[in-house]
């Protein structure tokens, strides 16, 4: 990489034309010698799947966790279920896709997808196992002492009998659709992540063998309530009445059984006219994907199971036997139960101090206390719905408020985001919405909300070409007495009110004239012909945020080197991109001191010798999901801090449109150099990442999110 590659990302001057860049004392860039230094580690990546099967294997180990909450364990258990359940019908199906095309090229691990696809089998079967022994030997047992009983069949009394049968009768029953296999009737598609019951049966008059599926219907609870908080699984009761859907034949065997299929989607936007119709397109054939994995009861008979792998055309690699039940994502009922005292104790966020209402019952003005000063939000310990939201609504009610523009990746389906923008429009104002409607798994709730923004005038843009717009961005414009005034939100995290309780995520509301201009430009080319890529205050991919973070790690070298403070701390979902880690590679063997906070993929390897002995690699789950992005640099002393949407994957860096904005303002560095600080203290309990790719807790007395909870409090207390 040369120095003319990359942006300059120091220190602001003013260019001609007004527009702020930055200008710096030529980086630090390392030579051929140096590059080659780091290259000779051909081992130095981990695998990015099985860096994410590690990621799925801590959340198993918070469901493990006798120190958490019972029902809290058992809402870890469903995620874990769920988790794994996206990862086959999305990287599994690609690595497959992949052989079968014939471009089976290595990973930067060094394995060729076949190699990788093995050890996801043997990985992915343990963590299968153990999740399933876990919940049978430990969760029902814990559950049964606290009053709450997950039962089978057998277990159930006289009455409890009686009210399943009324049940199957009145409400299943005439859902119920057997399918029969023989000459007349082939081999029944079975949708992704249903699960079904394989039926043997036979004609008492001809003693003939036949095969049935019946899918064990949706739209019912998982476990079918009783009453006295006790449950049974819903394929139970339709087991026991099977002789009503099969009248005049034995029933022979029943089996569970459950299919994942390849469910992402595949859309050539060069090709389609209409990005929405294409897309409606593939969504109708992502149901007939081709299946990656089989689940099964341990105790399914042979030939039964030899038929299932035979007409699903699946290997016997991608069967795995379970103890029942399947489809543990059903638990998320049992973990909503009223049983506060088996829960993590009540959470409220709070009103951000600069958005707080002090002696009057009317909201804040958020307008009037972004002019005062930039408000760095941490959600969830402050309000989303009296921060973003009130920005978004008092927007929209706003006369002097002339335009609106936002972008929408993901928004809850009740969005009161989505009321505002319409409000806005249907006021008269201009309000342009970048609604990205290739949100893997919410695509179909995309395109309702774009198609009714449109219909109330909204001017909706589906992004760019070849490229996912994720970035979180919201610009208000005001008219002002002293001009036209810019209000910007730049995010980590989406513009979605319920997922704002549950994942950790920052936000700036700020004034700043060029984070402002900056933004208005970011979206002239998101909306329009404009591709004007040079911004002052942000790094926007896919043109400038891997080689900008490249330059700014160049950078701490360099100040390390002449004996100037140098640091770098990143936080982040995943951190998978070869050219980036080859950066803090350099940076580590050049003695600058590397942290990372990982929640997900880490393909770096920490403490190697020679390597990377000065990197250390953390992870913190827990009751939240750790959302934000954080790249922090020491900076000689006076840091520098970027937050915003992007991770350090191929598809954020070169796939995406992502935004990382440069905090204005020290109290703001300050406040995520606190966060930085705690999270890597010895004492804050989180899993540590050593050379081989292991994963370790370290059961510090220290836990960051109760941590923060409690700082929350007292500001709460003290107001």
């Amino acid at each position: 990489m040369s120095p003319e590659s990359v942006p300059s990302v120091a220190q602001p001057v003013e260019e001609a034309g007004g527009h702020e860049t930055f200008d710096v004392e030529p980086p630090y860039f390392p030579d051929d010698a140096q590059l080659a230094a780091v290259e000779k580690y051909d081992d130095r990546f981990l695998d990015r799947e099985l860096s994410w099967l590690h990621f799925n294997q801590r959340v198993l180990e918070l469901a493990e966790d006798a120190e958490l909450p019972l029902l809290e364990r058992v809402r870890f258990l469903a995620i874990f279920t769920s988790n794994l359940d996206e990862f086959f019908m999305v990287r599994v199906a690609g690595l497959k896709r992949r052989i079968a095309a014939g471009v089976a090229v290595r990973a930067a691990s060094g394995l060729l997808p076949r190699e990788v696809l093995e050890q996801i089998w043997t990985a992915s079967g343990d963590l299968m196992e153990r999740h399933s022994r876990h919940f049978r030997d430990e969760i029902v047992p814990a559950l049964r002492d606290a009053g709450i009983q997950l039962v089978r069949w057998d277990d159930l009394d006289r009455e409890e009998q009686k009210y399943c049968k009324r049940l199957f009768r009145d409400r299943v029953f005439p859902v119920l659709t057997p399918l029969a296999v023989d000459p007349a009737h082939p081999f029944p598609y079975i949708s992704g992540l249903s699960l079904n019951l394989a039926v043997m049966v036979r004609n008492p008059k001809t003693g003939k063998e036949h095969f049935a599926r019946v899918k064990v219907p949706q739209i019912f609870a998982r476990f079918v309530p009783l009453g006295n908080q006790r449950f049974v699984p819903l394929e139970d009761v339709i087991r026991q009445h099977l002789n009503r859907l099969f009248p005049g034949m034995e029933i022979l065997e029943v089996h569970s059984f459950r299919v994942t299929r390849n469910e992402d989607l595949e859309v050539e936007e060069d090709d389609a006219e209409n990005l929405l119709a294409a897309l409606e397109k593939e969504l109708l054939r992502r149901r007939f994907g081709p299946p990656v994995r089989l689940e099964v009861e341990e105790t399914i008979a042979p030939h039964v199971l030899e038929l299932l792998v035979s007409e699903l055309g699946i290997s016997k690699d991608e069967v795995f036997r379970l103890s029942g039940p399947l489809d543990l994502r059903g638990l998320h009922d049992i973990a909503d139960l009223a049983r506060e005292e088996l829960k993590y104790p009540a959470f409220v966020p709070t009103t951000h101090h600069r958005l707080a209402e002090v002696e009057s019952a009317a909201p804040v003005d958020v307008f009037k206390a972004a002019r005062r000063n930039d408000v760095l939000l941490h959600h969830p310990y402050d309000s989303f719905a009296t921060s973003v939201q009130r920005f978004l609504e008092q927007a929209a009610a706003d006369p002097h408020v002339l335009a609106i523009k936002q972008t929408l990746y993901r928004t809850s389906g009740d969005s009161p985001i989505i009321d505002a923008l319409i409000d806005a429009a249907e006021a008269g104002k201009q309000v342009l919405v970048i609604v990205e409607i290739k949100a893997r798994f919410d695509e179909q709730a995309n395109i309702r909300w774009a198609r009714k923004l449109e219909q109330a005038g909204c001017h909706v843009v589906y992004g760019l070409v070849g490229l996912k717009t994720h970035c979180k961005l919201s610009l208000v414009v005001r008219d002002e007495p002293d001009g036209i005034r810019r209000y910007t939100h730049i995010g980590t995290g989406n513009y979605n009110g319920k997922t704002a309780r549950m994942y950790e995520d920052l936000g700036l509301i700020t004034t700043d004239e060029l984070i402002g201009e900056d933004v208005a430009h970011l979206f002239n080319n998101l909306s329009g012909w404009s591709r004007n890529a040079i911004y002052g205050q942000l790094l926007v991919a896919p043109d400038s945020v891997r080689d900008g973070l490249v330059e700014q790690i160049h950078r701490e070298i360099h100040h390390h080197r002449a004996g100037r403070p140098a640091r770098i701390r990143f936080k982040a979902n995943s951190i998978v991109d070869e050219a980036v880690i080859d950066a803090l590679y350099l940076a580590s063997q050049a003695g600058v001191p590397v942290q990372l906070l990982v929640r997900g993929i880490c393909a770096l390897r920490p403490g190697v010798p020679g390597l990377s002995e000065t990197i250390e690699v953390r992870s913190v789950l827990g009751r939240f999901l750790e959302h934000s992005r954080v790249y922090w640099f020491e900076n000689a002393g006076e840091p520098v801090a970027w937050i915003g949407s992007a991770d350090m994957m191929h598809r954020n860096l070169d796939r995406r449109v992502e935004v990382l904005v440069r905090l204005p303002g020290e109290a703001n560095i300050e406040a995520i150099d606190g966060l930085l600080d705690l999270a890597f203290d010895a004492d804050t309990s989180a899993w540590e990442l050593d050379s081989h790719g292991t994963w370790a807790r370290n059961e510090g007395g220290v836990h960051l999110q109760e941590v923060l909870i409690e700082r929350q409090r007292r500001r709460r207390s003290s107001s």
